[in-house]
């Protein structure tokens, strides 16, 4: 195998190698639309549905909320446990740095006490002087119906946080930095609060609806799929030529072969012009 043979097969190489990892980032930005557009599709199915009570969703406190489900507007009737107000650390909003407000929400039963929701209220901005829950506004007192978006709580956070604050809206550390007994049964979902009756003394910022921006996934898959067909065929043109000897590694295109001068002509001898010539040049000279 010559040199331009060598290099042509490293230049296929570099193509393939180009080509493969174009292609897995664009697969990876495919299957962050396809993730993006379900979600996006259950915001709309379930955002701004009527309603419906917990326990028709819920129907017990292990059951799981599915993908589906999120965002399903549910209502239930109880009262805040507002001495377990805890604030979540480092969420922001709108690119503004911010605490959300998480209170303990336990509905009413027939038989007393019934089970506990965590409810994410809204959020207030972040402030160096007032880090604590009391810097909240109070939810409303004595008996309240609420309307809340599910949510599926958040992993268990192994980070510290300061008392009355926590990292992530895991269910049972929320309820543990507020300090709720471990006895008081919860629900394993959270809700992001929509509407409550009676209104609070003193109105909280809302949250923001979630996004239905698709975001440049899709264009971005795309994009790294061209890449790869031109990384192909960009790289192949360069291998061919090489193989050919025309590369740049291989000095150029091959020299012209030498223009052949016909037999005729050769065996003809000189012309009269150029013996005349060779006759005058010799009496010119010294």
């Amino acid at each position: 195998m010559n040199a331009g043979h060598r290099r042509a097969v490293g230049l296929v190489l570099v193509a393939i190698v180009l080509a493969v990892g174009c292609t897995l980032a664009g697969r990876w930005q495919w299957g962050r639309h396809v993730t993006v557009d379900a979600e996006i599709a259950t915001v709309e199915a379930n955002y701004h549905a009527p309603a419906v009570p917990i326990e028709s969703v819920l129907p017990h406190l292990d059951t799981p909320l599915t993908d589906a489900q999120v965002w399903t507007r549910v209502s239930l009737t109880g009262h805040y446990l507002a001495s377990g107000t805890v604030l979540l650390r480092n969420r922001p909003v709108d690119s503004e740095s911010a605490f959300h407000v998480l209170v303990p929400f336990q509905e009413d039963a027939s038989d007393g006490a019934g089970p506990v929701l965590v409810v994410d209220r809204g959020w207030i901005p972040l402030s160096t002087t007032q880090e604590s829950p009391s810097a909240a506004p109070a939810p409303p007192t004595g008996r309240v119906t609420i309307t809340v978006h599910l949510r599926q709580q958040e992993p268990l956070s192994t980070r510290s946080a300061p008392p009355g604050q926590v990292q992530t809206i895991a269910i049972r550390q929320v309820l543990d930095a507020g300090g709720i007994a471990p006895s008081v049964t919860a629900y394993d979902v959270f809700g992001g609060l929509d509407t409550e009756t009676p209104a609070p003394a003193v109105p909280i910022t809302a949250l923001p609806a979630p996004s239905t921006d698709p975001g440049s996934h899709l264009s971005y898959a795309f994009q790294w799929w061209t890449f790869a067909i031109g990384a192909l065929v960009g790289f192949g043109r360069m291998a061919l030529r090489e193989a050919r000897g025309e590369g740049p590694g291989s000095g150029g295109r091959p020299a012209p072969a030498p223009r052949r001068v016909p037999a005729s002509v050769a065996r003809r001898g000189p012309s009269a012009e150029d013996v005349e010539d060779a006759l005058i040049d010799a009496q010119l000279g010294p």
